[in-house]
């Protein structure tokens, strides 16, 4: 009698970067799980900064620079007080100062968000090698983090169609829409309101799917995924809460 040879398991197909960006809001497992065979995290930061600059240049443009800076003074009226006691001229200068500043900071998005989601990622590679034993390395971290990321366009994308119809007149680009709780809260209790702003459809969506993301890459529960993710995420929005509260 013959033995019947062994069944060669199938390999799952590689997806194309079209397909992972899909895949990461139809089907996330795929997108990441695929990330084990190629961590490039190049066309979902490519994705963001485009976005992202066209959002600034609507801004700008529908908007003004000035508006969003007092915008943004309208929710710190310690600053706003401190530049009332100036005179009329300084106090222009000092805003003057304020929307240069603003303005770069805004058009240098690209480089800023790919700056903090390596800081991110490399949180989050601590925290699963050392803390969990995963064998994780930080490109895969990052790659994480950006795929993750990107419900975060279509936030963007709302804030310009908003922006474009003539409405955001109390935008800022720390809360471009009303995805969060922020309209529940009054504005002038800076803590709550800090807080409410972070809990954001966008943000648990992005959460959400970070968590999914080092489960499929790691033998890591996935509730504890989610755990260390939100963790780590309650930790900087109360962290955050308190520096806001303490400066405005």
């Amino acid at each position: 009698m013959s033995s019947a040879a062994p069944v060669a398991p199938i390999e799952e197909k590689p997806l194309s970067e079209v397909e992972r960006i899909v895949d990461t809001f139809v089907a996330p497992s795929k997108t990441f799980t695929d990330l084990r065979r190629s961590s490039n995290w190049l066309v979902p930061w490519v994705l963001m900064a485009i976005v992202g600059t066209a959002l600034v240049f609507v801004v700008d443009n529908k908007l003004g620079m000035e508006k969003v800076v007092e915008n943004g003074l309208a929710l710190a009226p310690k600053q706003a007080a401190q530049l009332d006691k100036l005179s009329p001229d300084a106090r222009a200068a000092q805003i003057e100062k304020v929307v240069k500043f603003n303005r770069v900071v805004a058009y240098t998005y690209p480089i800023v968000i790919l700056i903090f989601l390596c800081i991110v990622a490399a949180v989050l590679l601590g925290s699963f090698n050392f803390g969990l034993a995963a064998e994780l390395r930080f490109n895969q971290c990052l790659a994480v983090c950006m795929y993750a990321s990107l419900p975060g366009i279509l936030k963007t994308l709302i804030a310009i169609l908003v922006i474009a119809m003539g409405a955001g007149e109390a935008f800022t680009f720390q809360n471009p829409i009303a995805s969060n709780l922020s309209p529940l809260v009054d504005p002038s209790s800076h803590f709550l309101y800090s807080v409410a702003t972070s809990v954001d459809l966008f943000t648990i969506w992005t959460m959400v799917l970070t968590g999914i993301a080092f489960s499929c890459l790691t033998k890591v529960k996935r509730g504890t995924c989610m755990a260390v993710v939100f963790g780590w995420w309650l930790l900087v929005v109360l962290v955050g809460a308190g520096i806001s509260a303490a400066f405005s």
